[in-house]
């Protein structure tokens, strides 16, 4: 009978769910049906459900309503203007409201015609339903409905029949709303009878075209009547009244106007006027604070005084004195003294234009300016032309400095003036080596950067610092055991036995000295690797046993002797390895027999070995498993034996395991210290 071993492990998994509320369908096409009445787009609505058919109801009512708007307005604009033209355009909207403003000039042409308004035309189900509106409401008011045209109701709820039905039921409550006669049933105003006779729905006095709404009005239904909505708003100075008209605000009787307490308000349509409380008499203007302002009539363009007299203004009028030989400015007596000649100021003893050239005129003079000098008439002097600010923007290229009779163009940081001392060129700053290591020119400025492995300072943007990789967050994860680092680098380290530096430069990987020779076992030993390191191994079989192979003992024949038969049949050695992390309840080891026979019994226990209970074995189907039952705190060997015993047909037989367990460190590491390096 031959033994066999299973290692075995197992992950188990939670999955979580969570419900979700309902909303009715009712509510999600009420919601579309409100945002239809505000204008709303109905392919981007605000979705309240994430229900498929939530969404589609809620846009479906949403587009009902908008169809319903627009066919009104095209009903509208039917039956004020008398033409769709206004309407042609190439939109979907414009097409709903132009098919509706067609259908009724349709209906309205058919009436005129003398057609009969319930035609046989196959316009279509919502066409046809606006022709017979059209139709129907061009009839005038003495002639019959037609034929299965339905009657709407008065206001007081009756039909027009002035048959109070509703005194006495002849229809034995079978209509929803009131009994005409025996077995016919009527509906309130605003409303019109189903085929079966005896509910009632609500009609759409918008879609039939019904209402009374104005130009510039939306027609919106509602259950068993209609309201219109102003469109436009009334714009400022008005306000919208219960009736749906435009009013003006009388901003002097509601005290919102802004007059001062000299001035009065006056209302005006749609604004207001603050006019003078006082009045101001004969020579004085009244300004726009309502103070009085004396007029200079001596300004005047015809002055008020005869030739030769000189005028003098006074607070409300003025005076007129005969003038005496006088000269004005520029001007100067003859010698005779009995008129004024003219002044030539260029002659004079002291230069007028300050070097400039000088040109007299009559009365006055003016100076003839240098290249970036203005002739000042007020002054009479050569001011400086200040050609930075006459020409912004197009002498310099940035900054443009005056100077006088001229100007100098200077460039921002990063920049030199050109040749032709307007413009700029980049200046390229790397030139001059800014940068402790790499330097980017780029216009206008340039740009530090650092090789790898270090980084720009932020304390002056040029020096460049080693990156210490073995310190960062993720430092302690560069490397499987010592991270060092180095100027613009770093490399890992292994412990000094057992282990190497993996490819990858930062793992360390266990080295199997068994394989590679370095061991130190001795001929008559076996080598067996272990994390980090390797065991020596030999056994020797038992008095009354053989040895079997490298790792069995088989038990000799006992000649019927009791204590020969209690010995186990056969003792097998087992090596095993883990680190110290194995969770608990792993299944490390198992055995039983190679084939099982009806009627077996199996037992299996650790019978030395297991001081500190870090191991149990129980039974399974088949044999026997042994598991571990307590974490191990520390590296530590384990040499257990671990015994099964099978009672076959009445024979109890025995076969003992020598398990040799090695638990290792799970992984060496050293925490980083820059101290260290």
């Amino acid at each position: 009978m031959g033994l066999w071993i299973v290692v075995l492990t197992s992950v188990l998994g939670v999955l979580l769910v969570q419900g979700v509320p309902q909303i009715s369908i009712e509510d999600c096409c009420k919601d579309g049906q409100n945002r239809g009445n505000d204008n709303q787009a109905c392919s981007t609505l605000p979705l309240i459900s994430e229900s498929p058919t939530c969404r589609t109801v809620q846009e479906q009512c949403c587009v009902a309503v908008l169809e319903d708007n627009m066919c009104t307005t095209g009903i509208t604009v039917a039956k004020e203007q008398g033409a769709c033209d206004s309407l042609f355009s190439n939109t979907c909207e414009t097409k709903t409201t132009k098919m509706c403003c067609d259908c009724c000039l349709l209906g309205k042409t058919g009436q005129e015609q003398g057609l009969p308004c319930d035609h046989s035309l196959s316009l279509g189900y919502q066409c046809g339903l606006v022709y017979r509106a059209c139709c129907v409401d061009g009839v005038p008011d003495n002639q019959t409905a037609p034929a299965g045209q339905t009657e709407l109701p008065n206001k007081d709820g009756t039909p027009d029949t002035g048959d109070n039905s509703v005194l006495s039921d002849e229809c034995n409550g079978k209509c929803a709303h009131n009994c005409v006669s025996n077995d016919t049933c009527g509906c309130f105003k605003g409303y019109k009878l189903k085929p079966d006779g005896m509910n009632c729905e609500d009609i759409n006095e918008c879609l039939l075209g019904a209402s009374n709404c104005r130009l510039g009005e939306r027609c919106i239904n509602t259950e068993g009547s209609f309201r219109c909505q102003r469109e436009v708003s009334c714009g400022t100075g008005y306000e919208l009244t219960d009736a749906n008209n435009c009013k003006d605000i009388d901003e002097c009787e509601t005290n919102i106007h802004n007059c001062g307490r000299e001035l009065e308000c006056q209302n005006t349509q749609g604004s207001f006027r603050c006019l003078p409380k006082v009045k101001c008499g004969a020579g004085f203007i009244q300004d726009a604070l309502g103070n009085c302002i004396d007029i200079n009539e001596c300004v005047s363009q015809t002055g008020p005084c005869q030739r030769g007299q000189l005028c003098i203004n006074t607070v409300g009028s003025y005076t007129c004195q005969r003038n005496s030989v006088n000269c004005g400015r520029g001007y100067h007596l003859n010698d005779d003294g009995t008129r004024c000649v003219d002044i030539d100021e260029c002659k004079g003893p002291e230069p007028v234009c300050a070097g400039h050239g000088c040109i007299n005129t009559m009365g006055s003079y003016h100076c003839q300016c240098d290249n970036g000098y203005n002739f000042n008439s007020i002054s009479r002097l050569c001011e400086d032309l200040n050609e930075c600010r006459h020409f912004p923007g197009r002498l310099c290229a940035h900054k443009c400095d005056n100077t006088p009779g001229s100007y100098k163009c200077s460039c921002t940081t990063g920049f030199k003036l050109s040749r032709d001392n307007r413009n700029c060129d980049d200046l390229n700053e790397c030139e001059s080596n800014p940068c402790s290591q790499e330097c980017a020119n780029v216009y206008g400025s340039y740009q530090c950067y650092c090789r790898r492995g270090y980084q720009l300072s932020d304390t002056d943007g040029v020096t460049c610092e080693d990156i210490d990789e073995c310190a960062l967050p993720t430092g302690g994860h560069i490397c499987s055991y010592r991270c060092h680092n180095t100027p613009g680098s770093f490399h890992c380290s292994c412990p000094v036995s057992g282990y190497t530096l993996a490819p990858n430069g930062r793992s360390c990987q266990d080295i199997d000295e068994c394989v590679a020779g370095t061991h130190t076992c001795a001929e008559n030993q076996s080598c067996f690797n272990v994390q980090g390191g390797f065991r020596c191994l030999s056994f020797d079989c038992p008095n009354n046993y053989r040895k079997v192979g490298e790792t069995r003992c088989e038990r000799l024949l006992c000649n019927e002797s009791v204590e020969c038969l209690a010995m186990p049949l056969r003792i097998t050695y087992y090596h095993l390895t883990f680190p110290t992390n194995i969770p608990v309840f792993t299944n490390i080891f198992r055995m039983g027999p190679s084939h099982m026979v009806p009627g077996d019994d199996i037992g299996i226990a650790i019978t030395s070995g297991n001081e500190g209970g870090f191991f149990k074995a129980e039974q399974v189907a088949g044999g026997g498993v042994m598991s571990v039952a307590r974490l191990f705190d520390s590296p530590r060997d384990f040499e257990l034996s671990v015994e099964l015993g099978l009672r076959r047909y009445g024979t109890l037989s025995t076969y003992l395991a020598k398990v040799l367990v090695f638990v290792t460190e799970d992984e060496p590491r050293v925490v980083y210290d820059p101290q260290l390096e």
